[in-house]
């Protein structure tokens, strides 16, 4: 059995002592904990649905960055949103930061959210193989 390597990812900036990583890299695989796009400045939910997927998909963005990845390299996503009627206005957003083919996803309605935001999203990346 091969032991694989394991790096843990944390943002800068992110609150102490939360019981979680950002993610973890495992050998070519990322695991992403499930992210809310939260203001930095208030540690909430934006009133606006768009400032928090920007938020959400930059703060998803980041943490693939720091694993040297990028959106197209997920192969999960996982989507709660206590409101379902938000999934069209959730896919203009999402479809915008693919250039290949997309994810295996759900989308799941939920209960409240932390920090009443209306979307969190967790994923799996896998490191594409250079030729």
């Amino acid at each position: 059995m091969r032991n694989q390597s394991r790096r843990y990812i944390n943002l800068p900036n992110r609150p102490a002592g939360l019981p979680f990583s950002d993610g973890v890299l495992a050998g070519d695989t990322l695991y992403i904990s499930g992210r809310i796009g939260l203001d930095p400045a208030t540690g909430a939910a934006p009133v606006s649905i768009d400032a928090e997927l920007e938020l959400l998909f930059e703060g998803f963005q980041a943490v693939l960055r720091e694993a040297g990845m990028a959106m197209d390299d997920l192969v999960w996503v996982q989507v709660y949103s206590p409101d379902v009627s938000l999934w069209q206005q959730f896919n203009a957003a999402y479809v915008r930061f693919f250039t290949r083919e997309f994810p295996a996803r759900a989308f799941l309605g939920s209960g409240p959210l932390l920090f009443n935001g209306r979307f969190e999203m967790l994923g799996i990346a896998v490191k594409t193989q250079t030729a």
